[in-house]
């Protein structure tokens, strides 16, 4: 067997690969973005002032979501990356049969959990396996990469549908788009893509095995410590789940103050894909209007990741994560505050920025201060808190807007979270 080569060059076909099966990933949640909330009211009837009715669909992926996220990167530590994946794309396949028939409400938010199914895992191990292939001061470029592949199809899947759409309605368009998306990346997964645990395990040997969960000079990992004779993994003891889940969420300050931030901007995100939407027709928008400038926000988060990725790497992680994080919340305060479309798409392209300096490097400081034995696991800890901020946060807007029988006040709730949230990094966050 020939020696393993770390980087991406060395590894370029797969990376390649890893980064198509994230674009797939991307295009299969962002053909719902714009469409299922205009399905709520044109379909189901959903539009008036039941606000929290419509938030139910996020909430229940998010919550999927960061379930999946938790478990995903375990399993692919005991069962390999590859197969999580595919996984990953078996469980979307009913998902744009449940679209075309449903009846009701409740197929719609059975198809939202069956995506957080597909995006927890399927996502998960794109980034997974790329960090695997690279060296490791490479992980702010791997992260920018991957979620730039991932966003800008988002921004492009907004675009194809609602072209599809418009031809063949909202429920055959989503069916068409989502089949050919989901089934070529199944296929794409099973023949094309290799399991990379391998390199996993190769960087272990590179690593020292004493090597802190912490990041914080001289404090020790005991507690995620277990005993030398059970769960080792390339000579390193392996931490249960549930030690892992205590220590990155409460015990290490550093990851905690990560993940309330990868909680906190996924608000953000939940505001622009449930309320904005709705409230730019409120603002007497047509549905295209609305939709393409939240596609700018798409568009722009996805691209600029190609920078602020590396430059983090350059930089360091801190300035990019609090900067992106205080300016979303700025630029969520101010679409309430303005009243033309142009400064509406200045401030969605303003918020898409803040979310490509706060996103890839909020993954790539987890990975920073965690050893690649626990890799995955700690980075599956992570993206359960950031994934379950769809939750929280589409649940709060929820219910603050059914509370004031409006939506502006959902903005005000977003930008100061995220202003205090990013504050809470500046303030505790020691790994620079």
């Amino acid at each position: 067997m020939p020696t393993l080569q770390h980087g991406i060059h060395a590894n370029l076909t797969q990376i390649l690969h890893q980064l198509l099966q994230v674009f797939l990933v991307g295009l299969t949640i962002g053909m719902t973005r714009t469409v299922v909330p205009g399905l709520a009211e044109t379909e189901f009837g959903l539009g008036g002032q039941q606000f929290f009715l419509l938030t139910t669909f996020v909430v229940v992926f998010g919550a999927v979501k960061s379930v999946m996220n938790l478990f995903a990167g375990r399993f692919s530590d005991r069962f390999g990356r590859k197969r999580v994946l595919i996984a990953g794309w078996i469980a979307a396949l009913p998902i744009p049969f449940l679209l075309l028939y449903a009846p009701n409400w409740g197929w719609v938010v059975a198809a939202t959990a069956l995506l957080g199914i597909n995006q927890g895992l399927c996502w998960s191990m794109t980034l997974n396996s790329k960090l695997d292939m690279t060296h490791l001061n490479q992980k702010g470029l791997v992260n920018g990469l991957n979620e730039f592949s991932g966003y800008a199809a988002v921004a492009l899947a907004g675009v194809v549908t609602a072209w599809l759409v418009d031809v063949y309605g909202a429920r055959l368009g989503l069916f068409l788009s989502g089949t050919t998306v989901i089934v070529l990346g199944l296929v794409l997964a099973v023949l094309v893509v290799k399991e990379t645990r391998p390199w996993a395990l190769a960087h272990v040997k590179e690593t020292p095995p004493n090597l802190p969960l912490s990041g914080e000079g001289q404090e020790t990992d005991h507690s995620l410590r277990s005993s030398p004779d059970k769960g080792r993994l390339g000579g390193v003891s392996s931490p249960s789940l549930g030690q892992a889940f205590l220590y990155a969420s409460w015990q290490n300050r550093n990851l905690l103050a990560l993940n309330q931030a990868g909680l906190v901007e996924k608000f953000t995100d939940a505001l622009v894909w449930i309320i904005l939407p709705v409230w730019f027709v409120s603002q007497n928008l047509t549905l295209v209007q609305a939709s393409s400038i939240i596609g700018v926000y798409a568009l722009v988060w996805g691209a600029s990741q190609l920078i602020t990725g590396p430059a983090s790497d350059r930089f360091g992680r801190k300035p990019l994560i609090v900067g992106g994080m205080w300016l979303c919340g700025i630029g969520v305060l101010l679409l309430v505050l303005t009243e033309s479309v142009w400064l509406w798409t200045l401030e969605a392209g303003l918020i898409g920025f803040g979310m490509a300096m706060l996103y890839p490097t909020l993954g790539a400081a987890v990975a920073d201060v965690s050893p690649p034995a626990q890799r995955s696991t700690l980075l599956g800890v992570y993206r359960f808190w950031r994934d379950f901020g769809y939750a929280v946060g589409a649940l709060s807007m929820g219910l603050l807007a059914q509370w004031a029988q409006g939506l502006d006040l959902t903005f005000w709730l977003v930008g100061v979270a995220m202003l205090l949230s990013g504050a809470w990094v500046a303030l505790t966050f020691n790994k620079e």
